[in-house]
């Protein structure tokens, strides 16, 4: 990608243009809501992922009292597998 044009494949994802003057939304799990949308693009919608990861991040904090990254991602994931199971079986 070259300075001045637009990359868009993850803006859904925090609703943010990312090119050479917006940067998206510094959070500490942005890389890890981009990856899950990436996995589960066609199963859930950027929204949903978003969801997961902040209901993962909340989670964590309440039975862990930390939220690592890599902690997040993994709940975050686990909702997601068993939401598209429950789409899955409603047909």
């Amino acid at each position: 990608m070259r300075v001045g044009e637009h990359d868009e494949r993850h803006a859904q994802c925090r609703g943010v243009v990312v090119n050479d003057h917006i940067e998206a939304d510094p959070t500490p799990y942005a890389e890890v809501e981009s990856a899950l949308c990436d996995e589960f693009a066609g199963v859930h919608s950027s929204t949903t992922v978003t969801r997961c990861v902040e209901a993962a991040h909340y989670g964590a904090l309440e039975v862990t009292g930390y939220a690592h990254p890599s902690l997040v991602e993994r709940i975050a994931r686990k909702h997601l597998h068993v939401l598209a199971l429950v789409a899955s079986e409603r047909g």
